[in-house]
């Protein structure tokens, strides 16, 4: 159990973000920048200390090998950390506005994901949110709340669509049979998915500039609550890891393969680390704490990235051309399996829903996975997986639907519209290359 001393330094500093005096004279504009990088190099060390008490929180990092190694010594007092986050905030509040518009955008950025540093050891010293406050304090953004009635109308469209109607199977049921229809055969996986990168990476190549030395490599796992996943390494190298824990269908292969690599996940940061690494010396960006902001633009660029990579009617053509032959499938039923796909990504929020009831305690695990199995159609080994995932990720699950949300909110607003594909790369390639937060994208 936790002093009632130390939850009060902890909640004491949570509460103090934004509240922080700016009454110090502006620094002349030198001296604002060494001030800022100060506070960056500081916040390096602050998430890798906090990466101490929480495994899953840093997710990436490359900067000096022996800032690990001096973090990885001790664990330093929760109540520490949170008033160190707390001053570094302070300075951050205190530097002038600058008129540069990218390093204005820097202070935003790095201000917001300060103070959710600050909200993440406060939940680490046992401070509790609901889940929309948790998702505002750490991913600067709230996701919408859809009703029952919602969902309720996509499965009617989906009864409809599928085969089998007014037989006695369930609609989950139907559902189920159908995806077994399109499940890639095992010793088929890595071939598809690798032709599958390739498709997107020589897609990404045309529009995008990458570094020539880039590279991933891809592993195969078991025993994980989330289906894929980026670990970026820095040197512009990723380890892209695939859980094979449940069948895969045919449309994860693109899936997959954009979100976490091209222009995914792999892509993303390796332009953030030439262009705001390399290119500006921004140590800040060599760390990567998952429960934060960054989170938000990085999941929902890697899934609106999959329409950028294959606008309109590409990807069925992709997929009915390639990847169906190569998983020994029936290309002639490619169109059949698109339509309902594009039904059930209309249930993309039900998760949402799922996971804000549970974790808000109006709901169990068991209620939970019901929830996800009656509006979000998952089978009872996915709906219980991905309570696992609310377990060890909680609010996360908005960066996905949100996240994708907003991105394309923001690129449509800037022009890149679907008839305007060239622009659209444009402004895409752009802000996966600037310093941007969520509440920004509006």
């Amino acid at each position: 159990m936790r002093s009632t001393a130390v939850l009060a330094a902890l909640s004491s500093a949570f509460l103090a973000v934004g509240c922080a005096s700016t009454a110090s004279t502006p620094a002349a504009p030198a001296d604002s920048l060494r001030e800022m990088n100060s506070v960056a190099e500081s916040y390096v060390h602050l998430v890798l200390a906090v990466g101490q008490h929480d495994k899953d929180y840093v997710d990436a990092f490359y900067g000096p090998p022996e800032w690990k190694t001096e973090a990885e010594r001790g664990r330093r007092p929760l109540a520490d950390l949170a008033s160190e986050a707390a001053r570094l905030i302070a300075r951050m509040e205190a530097l002038p506005e600058p008129s540069d518009p990218l390093l204005r955008l820097r202070r935003d950025y790095l201000t917001r994901q300060l103070q959710s540093v600050s909200a993440r050891i406060a939940m680490l010293g046992g401070k509790k949110l609901t889940f929309d406050e948790e998702s505002r304090a750490l991913y600067d953004a709230v996701a919408p709340v859809n009703s029952e009635e919602h969902f309720r109308e996509v499965r009617d469209e989906l009864d409809r669509t599928l085969p089998g109607k007014g037989g006695p199977a369930t609609l989950l049921d139907r559902y189920e049979a159908f995806r077994k229809e399109f499940t890639i055969p095992k010793d088929k996986v890595d071939a598809v998915f690798r032709a599958a990168i390739g498709e997107c990476r020589d897609r990404t190549t045309r529009h995008l500039s990458l570094p020539p030395d880039e590279s991933f490599t891809v592993e195969y796992v078991t025993g994980k609550s989330w289906s894929g996943y980026n670990w970026y390494q820095g040197h512009f190298r990723s380890l892209i890891q695939v859980n094979t824990d449940l069948p895969t269908t045919i449309d994860r292969a693109i899936d997959l393969a954009c979100h976490e690599g091209y222009p995914g996940h792999h892509v993303y940061n390796m332009l953030l680390e030439k262009s705001l690494v390399r290119d500006r010396g921004w140590i800040e960006y060599t760390v990567y704490p998952l429960f934060s902001p960054q989170s938000l633009i990085a999941e929902g660029s890697a899934n609106f990235g999959i329409e950028v990579a294959f606008p309109g009617d590409e990807r069925v053509t992709y997929e009915k051309s390639t990847l169906y032959p190569l998983a020994g499938l029936d290309p002639a039923r490619a169109e059949e399996f698109d339509r309902v796909r594009h039904i059930t990504d209309r249930l993309a929020y039900a998760g949402n829903e799922a996971a804000r009831r549970y974790l808000n305690g109006e709901i169990d695990a068991a209620a939970a996975a019901r929830w996800l199995a009656d509006y979000a159609l998952a089978s009872k080994e996915r709906a219980e997986q991905r309570v696992r995932f609310f377990d060890q990720y909680r609010s996360y699950v908005i960066n996905y639907n949100l996240g994708k949300d907003l991105v394309r909110k923001y690129v449509e607003a800037h022009g890149g519209t679907p008839d305007h594909p060239e622009k659209r790369w444009e402004i895409f390639g752009e802000l996966l290359s600037s310093p941007r937060l969520p509440s920004q994208l509006k």
